[in-house]
């Protein structure tokens, strides 16, 4: 086990990446011609820190507006790092079994999932201190956050997505879903939230009516476990951990539009809507694909720490930030503007 906190969610992750070493060739070799198409590319984005953080981290999130970056770690804390300094500034105990987190830039406000107590904490960025814990369903696993509407979704794997109110702190509703879900992302701009279930569907929820539009089939086995989306191109990013790939989804149809090879186990998925490049965590490859949104091509792959696992932006700073649980660290992309 790598983790010294390892629920039936964690497991069931793990064993059905383990067997993905078989597709590696294949994939790779497909991949290939995309991952060379730019030296400059690859030139223009660099690990340019690596940061300590606690032990095993796992989830991340970014606030912009403050360029602070929040770390779940599996000792049941969050390390919060400054995006100025690329230091440590605090660490804030959570609940059992951290994992999914997620930040609200409007109010300053991050929510972090325990999966061992199925509880939300939700912290004060201003502070640095949980001011209210949120009871959920069973295993809460991924989290996302409207900004505009001040509520907060939070995907649990006992097949439910509780929806909160980021005003009252209180669940206002409890979506049914498919088998399993895992990844969440919301679109401000259309109010749309979308889940990555284990059942290989992506749910689409209209957060007005707070119930399921669209059902999105996925390939068999894609094993979906990161969802991002660039809300300036409503477009939605799906990681196929099963296969290996990106599954890019048009908003607009509700339609998967294109498939890009990637690395080997891709878990994690983050988008930056102002330059529209996309960031995947690949798992078993130690390494990012970087994607143009423009093309849904593969323009640079950077190595970062061992196991990398979670992922998160700041198109501001045009930078991005990935979670190494082996490493203990973060690794801080950045990319140089043209």
């Amino acid at each position: 086990m790598r983790f010294t906190q390892r629920t039936a969610i964690l497991v069931s992750i793990s064993v059905a990446t383990a067997g993905l070493a078989s597709a590696a060739t294949a994939t790779a070799a497909s991949a290939a011609p995309a991952r060379s198409t730019s030296h400059a590319a690859a030139a223009a984005i660099r690990v340019t820190a690596t940061i300590p953080v606690g032990s095993n981290p796992l989830g991340i999130a970014a606030n912009p507006r403050t360029k602070t970056v929040y770390v779940t770690n599996a000792v049941n804390k969050v390390s919060v790092i400054s995006g100025r300094t690329n230091t440590v500034v605090a660490t804030v105990p959570v609940g059992f079994g951290a994992l999914g987190i997620a930040a609200n830039p409007r109010t300053n406000t991050i929510y972090v999932g325990n999966e061992g107590t199925n509880t939300v904490s939700v912290i004060s960025g201003r502070t640095n201190t949980v001011t209210a814990t949120i009871t959920v369903s069973s295993f809460p696993f991924g989290i996302a956050a409207n900004p505009r509407t001040n509520t907060i979704y939070v995907a649990n794997f006992a097949d439910t997505v509780s929806v909160i109110s980021g005003r009252t702190n209180t669940v206002t509703a409890t979506i049914p879903l498919g088998s399993g879900p895992l990844g969440i992302a919301a679109n401000p701009r259309t109010n749309t939230i979308y889940v990555g279930n284990d059942s290989n569907i992506v749910s689409v929820i209209s957060g007005r009516t707070n119930t399921v539009t669209a059902t999105i089939l996925l390939p068999m086995s894609s094993n979906p476990l990161g969802v991002a989306v660039n809300p300036r191109t409503n477009t939605i990013y799906v990681t196929n951990a099963g296969l290996n790939t990106l599954s890019v989804i048009s908003g607009r149809t509700n339609t998967m539009v294109a498939t890009v090879p990637v690395g080997i186990a891709p878990v994690a998925v983050a988008a930056n809507p102002l330059t529209d490049t996309i960031y995947v965590v690949n798992r078993s490859s130690d390494t990012v694909s970087v994607i143009s949104g423009r093309t849904n091509t593969v323009v640079a792959t950077v190595p970062v720490g061992s196991f990398p696992n979670g992922v998160a932006a700041n198109p501001q700073a045009n930078t991005a930030y990935v979670t190494n649980t082996d490493d203990n660290t973060v690794s801080v992309l950045t990319s140089r503007r043209r």
